[in-house]
């Protein structure tokens, strides 16, 4: 076993198995790497000496070798070698960190599978938690933290990476594409969603809430504080010692910043805190809720309100995959540093590269944002119906209409500040959805969420008497309009008298 891996002697714990769901396009990798208008990031066209990416390429350039060797993968992994690489990487990701290093010792082709650095996230963030100092890899901040724990140098250089050549994979290429690849110019040209300026709340109700629309809106937060006090000095001052939730552990902000500065991997951390405001009341003085989202009837539960308000911090290239948000909601979401690429389909719509299950409590996706850029993003060229885009800015706010499907990336480091509402003119959807046989699955934000429906409508009852009937009244009204509007044409004549009918 190589020295550098003796010291790996943190407490094992024994892992929960993460459901890794395979969609990767296999072809796109070679078509991506032969492109010249993928771009790859600075920082992946020069990699260091301790780079484990760079050992793999995409499975069509095995066509175009000269060497006789053939693909160091099939030699390299002995009884493993009929395993598809996704189902590989699930059985490497059930082993110990110790038993990975030895791993990675047997063959170069088992070197390179053992240091895929998702395999390492995962034990870092098993292991450790959200205490670690972030060293460039995840391999190496494991590597590191093993060597603080037995007594070692705490910043322990990471071992140099072997000079490998001849493991060619679509599936290990692709995942270092993703997180070295700048976005296309064309994945940022469209941007077609409205934008309103100094829009009165009766206009925004009957133009865009509504009619359930999305909408970019300026100018309506200018008078935040935080567009101008929320640097990263402000933020680490105010929030000294507060730990904030990032993916699946806490981290406080100093911790998190190093992490991004330093990351380049395919899914990066993102830092998505639902208790900001109690945690440092400061950051929940430094803004207010713009005035078209005031009337949010969840606020009738008081304490007992699903969660509803986050702050928002990500390096570039971190975000959000396509969803639809919890609980039949709408919501804004205002950018106060940096820009994000959206791109928003309707309900009726399914994103391409989107598997939803029938009853909607899980969703099957593309691996990360990019992935689904290089393999999915061109598909909505020939639809009938093409998603809403946009990039929006500082200073700027998107509304996100219930049931609306949408995908979000941080095109720079950006902070933001995002909350789901329910107004009068969504209230009977989350009422609907809130009843659904398997709300317990679909319900999310609260421990009680059976009797979230019980709860929400006498709440509404008790401080809004009469609300739920009128909007069930005034919702029945306008389907009986639509109703004798779409049969205007099959009453203008009457059919059993042998005359023809119109239809468009």
């Amino acid at each position: 076993m190589p020295t550098a891996f003796h010291p790996l002697l943190l407490p094992l714990k024994r892992k929960r198995k993460s459901k890794r769901r395979r969609s990767r396009n296999h072809l796109a990798a070679t078509a991506a790497a032969r492109d010249p208008s993928f771009n790859l990031k600075a920082s992946a066209s020069a990699p260091s000496a301790r780079d484990i990416g760079c050992l793999v390429q995409p499975l069509g350039n095995l066509l175009l070798s000269s060497s006789p060797r053939g693909n160091l993968r099939d030699a390299g992994l002995g009884a493993l070698r009929p395993l598809p690489d996704d189902l590989l990487l699930d059985v490497l990701g059930l082993l110990p960190a110790r038993d990975l290093a030895a791993l990675s010792a047997a063959s170069k082709g088992l070197y390179v599978v053992a240091a895929h650095d998702p395999l390492w996230r995962a034990l870092v963030l098993d292991e450790l938690g959200g205490a670690f100092d972030f060293a460039g890899s995840w391999r190496a901040t494991y590597i590191a933290a093993a060597a603080a724990f037995s007594g070692g140098r705490p910043h322990l250089i990471p071992p140099r990476a072997l000079k490998i050549r001849g493991f060619y994979s679509d599936y290990l290429f692709q995942s270092w594409l993703c997180a070295n690849m700048e976005m296309r110019h064309e994945w940022l040209a469209r941007d077609n969603i409205e934008r309103r300026r100094g829009v009165s709340v009766e206009q925004f109700i009957a133009e865009v809430e509504e009619p359930n629309r999305p909408v970019l809106l300026e100018g309506c937060i200018d008078g935040w504080p935080a567009l101008q006090k929320w640097s990263r000095d402000y933020l680490l001052e105010i929030s000294a010692g507060k730990e904030f939730a990032v993916g699946p552990v806490s981290m406080t902000l100093d911790r998190y910043f190093r992490y991004a500065d330093n990351v380049q991997e395919e899914r990066p951390l993102y830092l998505f805190d639902a208790k900001f405001a109690e945690k440092v009341p400061e950051m929940g003085r430094d803004y207010e809720v713009p005035v078209y989202f005031r009337e949010d009837l969840f606020s009738v539960l008081g304490e007992e309100r699903p969660d509803y308000r986050w702050v928002i911090i990500g390096p570039a290239g971190s975000g959000s995959s396509f969803h639809v948000d919890p609980n039949s909601t709408s919501a804004w979401n205002a950018i106060i540093k940096g820009s994000k690429k959206w791109v928003m389909f309707p309900p009726e719509v399914v994103p391409p590269g989107v598997h939803p299950s029938a009853d909607g409590a899980e969703v099957t996706s593309p691996v990360s944002i990019m992935e689904w850029f290089m393999n999915f993003y061109g598909a909505c060229k020939t639809w009938e119906k093409r998603p809403i885009e946009c990039v929006c800015r500082a200073g700027e706010v998107v509304f996100v209409p219930n049931g609306w499907w949408h995908l979000v990336i941080n095109l720079e480091e950006s902070i933001a500040i995002t909350q789901n509402y329910v107004s009068r003119r969504n209230l009977l959807n989350v009422l609907d959805f809130l009843k659904k046989p398997n709300a317990s699955e679909l319900v999310s934000g609260t421990k009680d969420r059976v009797n979230l429906h019980e709860k929400f409508h006498g709440a509404i009852e008790a401080a809004h008497p009469g609300m739920i009937n009128q909007l069930q009244l005034e919702a029945q009204q306008k389907a009986a309009a639509r109703k004798k509007k779409a049969s205007f044409w099959d009453s203008a004549v009457d059919a059993k008298s042998g005359g023809f009918k119109f239809s468009f």
